[in-house]
């Protein structure tokens, strides 16, 4: 099978964690930019990525990249593509563009001239005036860097945060990949509990379930590149079958979610249920100064609001101040927390062991780490670095 070079794009500051699900699938030779991971493939690794990473927001099929100071060039090396051996005759060709620092600046010609190149391409073997775009969609990316041109395929369709448990949310919610990162970062596993006390529409304990049950986070929904005819749809189900075939039983898991807000948390049931999880996730009605546990060891992941968005900051800083008392009781328990309040540790009274730099969605946030003597896992040396900065 022919050799690709692919692209799991991801959101900045989760680089190495997707360059670790690669690797975990098999995948060496990663190069790494600011929210690009570029690897050598084939059609079937387009199936295995999207149905199977969870920290990776698209996959792209790098097509070529050029030198473009002008759009005869633009138009030329875009030509000289083999388009028709790539998109069928009634595919659907959807331009969309980027441009940084480049003489082409007008997105929309960059757009155009593509568009045009790869009509005229495909009329080399299809000798048609014009297509009729009704098969399968191929969005066509032409990204811009100092009149460097790159040219992809996204092959995924909707954003791979879709999983499509989640039909509604609450008033801000955390994206799925985000979630599931955080639970990677934390190192949970099934032998400890989880909770999240502030819980909303249960994307954090819905995204633990899916990694401690081993579901891959693609494997109930669709993707762009199923109607491509180059990954046939023998292809997707087998790797489909074999998804189904490790998700592990359910068992011991123990994980808990609750919030005050009752009306957030019936969606956060429902979600759960579309999720396959229900199972392991125990939901409770209550406010955050009643959480208690009689666990000794286990991991705190949670997305409390920032003041920003949800609540304004006065009311964001009384809920650290009273998260730092509920949580001073937990001993044993591993703490993660993500907000993008610049004074969150002074508010929570305690100084993380560690931050990471996130963004959840435009906002720049950070993922603090406050880690229990008595946990073994966090004795060791991270697996993926996390940076290190001063409390603000």
């Amino acid at each position: 099978m022919s050799q690709l070079t692919l692209i799991a794009t991801c959101a900045f500051g989760l680089e190495a964690i997707t360059v670790r699900e690669l690797k975990n699938m098999g995948f060496t030779n990663l190069v790494t930019e600011n929210g690009r991971i570029a690897f050598a493939g084939n059609y079937t690794d387009i199936a295995r990525c999207n149905i199977s990473l969870r920290t990776a927001d698209r996959i792209l099929l790098k097509i070529a990249d050029f030198y473009a100071a002008d759009f005869e060039e633009l138009y030329q090396a875009t030509r000289a593509i083999a388009w028709e051996d790539i998109i069928p005759q009634n595919g659907k060709m959807h331009i969309i563009g980027k441009s940084v620092k480049s003489s082409l600046h007008s997105v929309p010609a960059c757009q155009s001239t593509v568009k045009k190149a790869i009509v005229e391409a495909m009329q080399r073997k299809y000798k048609l005036e014009k297509f009729p775009e009704n098969g399968p969609v191929y969005k066509i990316e032409i990204a811009l860097l100092k009149n460097r041109a790159t040219l992809s395929i996204d092959t995924s369709g909707s954003g791979l945060h879709k999983r499509g448990y989640r039909t509604a949310a609450g008033d801000a919610p955390l994206r799925e990949t985000l979630a599931a990162a955080m639970v990677l970062l934390s190192r949970w596993d099934i032998t400890r509990p989880l909770a999240d006390p502030l819980c909303g529409s249960g994307t954090i304990a819905i995204e633990a379930a899916l990694i401690g049950k081993n579901i891959a986070p693609g494997l109930y929904r669709n993707f762009a590149s199923e109607d491509w005819p180059q990954i046939p749809p023998t292809v997707w189900k087998s790797i489909r079958d074999e998804a189904q075939k490790a998700i592990i039983p359910t068992g011991d898991i123990s994980i808990f979610a609750s919030d005050h807000n009752r009306k957030v948390l019936r969606i956060a049931m429902e979600n759960a249920e579309r999720a396959r999880v229900a199972d392991c996730i125990t939901f409770q009605g209550k406010p955050l100064q009643e959480f208690s546990t009689k666990k000794r060891l286990g991991v705190i992941i949670t997305n409390p609001p920032y003041g920003e968005r949800l609540l304004e900051k006065e009311e964001a800083e009384l809920l650290y101040s009273e998260m730092g008392e509920v949580f001073s009781k937990l001993d044993n328990w591993s703490l993660f927390i993500l907000t993008s309040h610049e004074k969150f540790c002074e508010k929570f009274k305690r100084r993380a062991d560690k931050n990471r730099k996130l963004y959840n969605g435009m906002i720049r946030c950070y993922l603090y780490s406050f880690f229990s003597k008595e946990n073994p896992l966090h004795k060791k040396k991270d697996e993926v670095s996390i940076e290190t900065l001063p409390d603000k």
